[in-house]
């Protein structure tokens, strides 16, 4: 089990990604029905030693995550946009990003990064802080902060969720979630097989943004009420470790998702998923399959053949997959 590799990926235009051990599958429908595919190295920094510590691994997977699904979504658009004529050689496109590419996607993440800290950390202080004169315990006033920010986080889900392009990149949230199930229960990758499991998956990067959350909650309600600046800056100091331990817990459940604490800690993030996913079509679980066997095919993995003893028609999840080593 020490040494079990598990699989996990996201959703981009059209298409989906999956990491593997030293590489990532990507896999996008194009205008024209066919599937562009390509296989991209990753980083020692993301595949060295200091993915197996644990906490300082979870920092890892937080930054390769952004850096990843940042470059992937813009490759992933140009990819589906264009034209079968412009596709020469798979478009054509490095598997490196020129070095122009890579200074945008780290401006755009740092951007990234600060609008959301500031919208999900910030905003829920500045909120709770206004109502000083009316709550006079630190504790009260730390649990409104923590409910703002949860508010805020399923309220932004929610929202994103109705627009049409979205629902067709959870549709293939959907579809990679359920591709991996299959492999994790040593089915073929075949369609029909797929469609028996959940879309839902324990390790998911829903999961993990709910579980930052929760973790925020318990771990700010102890900081008292210091200074509004004080209080600001303590939440984005910590914002590392909360991520760090948010991993941690999620790993945890995944791989142990048969013991009834670990599905007590599933729950949320499993209830979470229905806003950030839907039923794929077998088109695109089609794409999941191409990114998938791309993938184990790079990781010298055999891909199971013949039909075993699946589970019954949509089954709870069971074993883990995500986050990158990965996340789903």
């Amino acid at each position: 089990m020490a040494n079990k590799f598990y699989y996990g990926g996201q959703a981009v235009i059209e298409g989906v990604l999956i990491r593997g051990r030293d590489s990532v599958g990507m896999a996008v429908r194009c205008t024209d029905g066919g599937i562009w595919t390509d296989l991209l190295p990753l980083s020692k920094v993301y595949t060295g030693r200091l993915r197996t510590i644990p906490l300082v691994r979870g920092i890892i997977v937080l930054v390769e995550t952004l850096m990843l699904g940042v470059g992937a979504l813009n490759r992933s658009a140009e990819i589906a946009m264009s034209p079968p004529e412009a596709r020469v050689s798979e478009l054509g496109l490095p598997s490196k990003p020129s070095k122009s590419e890579r200074a945008m996607m780290a401006g755009t993440m740092a951007l990234a990064m600060v609008l959301g800290m500031g919208v999900f950390f910030l905003l829920p202080l500045l909120g709770a802080r206004s109502l000083d004169s009316l709550v006079a315990s630190s504790l009260v006033s730390n649990l409104i902060e923590g409910l703002v920010r949860l508010l805020l986080l399923v309220g932004y889900i929610w929202g994103v969720g109705h627009l049409k392009d979205i629902q067709r990149v959870f549709a293939y949230h959907g579809a990679e979630h359920m591709t991996i199930h299959a492999h994790e229960h040593g089915l073929p990758l075949e369609t029909e097989q797929i469609q028996r499991f959940s879309t839902a998956h324990p390790r998911c990067g829903t999961a993990f943004l709910l579980t930052v959350v929760v973790v925020s909650i318990l771990v700010f309600s102890l900081l008292g009420r210091p200074s509004i600046l004080v209080a600001a800056l303590s939440r984005l100091a910590l914002v590392p470790l909360i991520a760090a331990v948010s991993y941690e817990a999620i790993r945890f459940s995944g791989a142990h998702s048969q013991n009834p604490l670990a599905r007590v800690m599933m729950l949320p993030g499993l209830a979470l998923q229905r806003l950030t996913t839907r039923q794929p079509d077998a088109s695109q679980i089609e794409v999941a399959v191409a990114a998938m066997k791309m993938t184990l095919a790079a990781d010298g993995e055999a891909l199971p053949h013949g039909v075993g003893d699946g589970p019954e028609a949509d089954p709870a999840p069971a074993t883990p997959v995500i986050e990158v080593e990965g996340q789903s």
